[in-house]
């Protein structure tokens, strides 16, 4: 069954979430300040945690931080609606989503469920072959979700992972970010929409620390990005 960690100190929203996601057959465990989520979150195995920014003890970019230092867990970000800074920071530290509260109930399922299908897939569940791609010293191992850059290991988030493979497995060809935005978010694309924008960017920086020249991540301006 489909654990779901939910991190959220407003207790009422906690229980209609909890509540909703039990009906439709997950396995909830909850958390009501950031210290307790963080300890949960190392200590047992989630396959998504859902994680508010304003937390007491430690806030959801702290739990975030230093979640990520560990695992890969996908992490869904509750965010105040319309704060774009929060987002920024967010998938700067390597969360995979966000929702805007307050929110639709039938969003928040959808949006989950588009996560999960996007962590299976970077981990091959969901594919019988083609687990490898090689670019040069770049190789990705879909069914270990595992990126190696001259024999170095770099550590990916889900998003980050399918969103690499896809660059990859069409090197050389400019992707538009509507194209993107379907093939790796699986989601309409909106011009105020940052977060394809700050997971490539987290995945450039990763890999150019690791050696790889930012020049083989090209944005074309008013097309996409490409692989080259």
């Amino acid at each position: 069954m489909t654990r779901i960690l939910i991190i959220e100190d407003d207790v009422t929203l906690s229980d209609q979430l909890a509540n909703l996601l039990r009906g439709q057959g997950f396995n909830i465990d909850q958390c009501h300040d950031g210290q307790q989520g963080l300890l949960t979150a190392l200590s047992d195995k989630f396959d998504l945690i859902l994680l508010d920014v304003l937390l007491p003890v430690i806030n959801g970019f702290s739990v975030l931080n230093q979640l990520r230092e560990v695992k890969q867990t996908p992490v869904m970000m509750l965010t105040a609606c319309g704060a774009e800074e929060e987002r920024i920071e967010g998938y700067s530290k390597g969360a995979d989503d966000y929702l805007p509260k307050p929110f639709n109930f039938t969003e928040v399922k959808l949006r989950i469920d588009a996560l999960l299908r996007r962590s299976k897939w970077a981990s091959g569940a969901t594919f019988q072959q083609d687990f490898v791609k090689k670019a040069g010293d770049l190789q990705l191992f879909r069914h270990k979700q595992q990126v190696l850059y001259a024999d170095q290991e770099i550590i990916l988030t889900p998003i980050q992972f399918r969103l690499l493979w896809v660059l990859v497995d069409n090197q050389n060809e400019v992707l538009s970010k509507p194209y993107l935005y379907q093939a790796v978010l699986e989601r309409a694309f909106s011009r105020y929409d940052r977060s394809l924008d700050m997971h490539l960017s987290r995945v450039r920086k990763k890999l150019v620390a690791a050696g790889m020249a930012a020049e083989r991540f090209v944005t074309v301006h008013g097309k996409g990005y490409r692989f080259s």
